[in-house]
């Protein structure tokens, strides 16, 4: 176990290496990762960007959402919007929630192979504590509580299910189920609405949300006393 430890240390450190040098010595990469970044800002921005590698433009928004679930906390509704722009809502759905289960397995994976010390650095301390929190108070309903409610971060919980002993296949199955409304909305409002309709839909989502994890709550507690 320790050899292994010692194994994963070591990956993450060269990987970690080998990205700072990507970033500090070859201005290409530095340019593209800072414009990158900059997509995170606007859906319509996002949605140019994307359309601009034409067939190609599925796989582009599927490597973008698959890098937002890894460099957390970075918006992936904004994708979410800007699929449904391009794709419409239904093809737009499909992209996004596939998408972010890739993004999620991977995030999953990362955690349960690499530890800890390797998440921390990801999310920080004080995600991860309150990933640690909301298990502990949810336990295996967590994952499909977080999918339900969009103001809990998505990767965070995918990195803090991972340093805990639920079986993928059961967070996978959670996470799928929990974030299918959330992005069937998003894809809607990005492929019909505008402006304060946005809003008004997105409120509607969190009020849905709310009520589903609140049954949630209630059921648990009736056949648990100590919750």
């Amino acid at each position: 176990m320790n050899l292994l430890n010692t194994i994963r240390t070591k990956i993450s450190i060269l990987a970690a290496a080998v990205f700072l040098v990507l970033f500090l010595a070859v201005p290409p990469f530095h340019n593209w990762l800072v414009n990158i970044f900059d997509l995170f800002r606007d859906p319509q921005v996002m949605r140019e960007y994307i359309a601009g590698y034409g067939l190609f433009a599925p796989l582009i928004s599927a490597m973008l959402m698959i890098f937002q679930s890894v460099a957390a906390p970075l918006p992936a509704f904004l994708i979410t919007f800007a699929n449904g722009l391009l794709f419409g809502v239904w093809w737009g759905t499909a992209l996004s929630w596939s998408s972010a289960m890739l993004g999620a397995a991977l995030c999953f994976s990362i955690a349960r192979y690499f530890g800890r010390p390797v998440v921390v650095k990801l999310i920080s301390e004080s995600a991860l504590a309150a990933s640690d929190r909301f298990f502990e108070r949810y336990g295996k309903h967590a994952v499909l509580i977080a999918r339900l409610v969009p103001i809990i971060s998505f990767d965070v919980i995918s990195y803090g299910a991972g340093l805990t002993g639920i079986r993928f296949l059961g967070f996978w199955i959670a996470t799928g189920i929990g974030q299918l409304p959330a992005t069937i909305l998003y894809s809607y409002l990005g492929g019909e609405a505008t402006g304060t309709i946005k809003i008004l839909f997105w409120a509607f989502g969190v009020i849905i949300a709310i009520s589903i994890v609140t049954f949630l709550i209630k059921r648990r507690s009736k056949f648990d006393p100590a919750v």
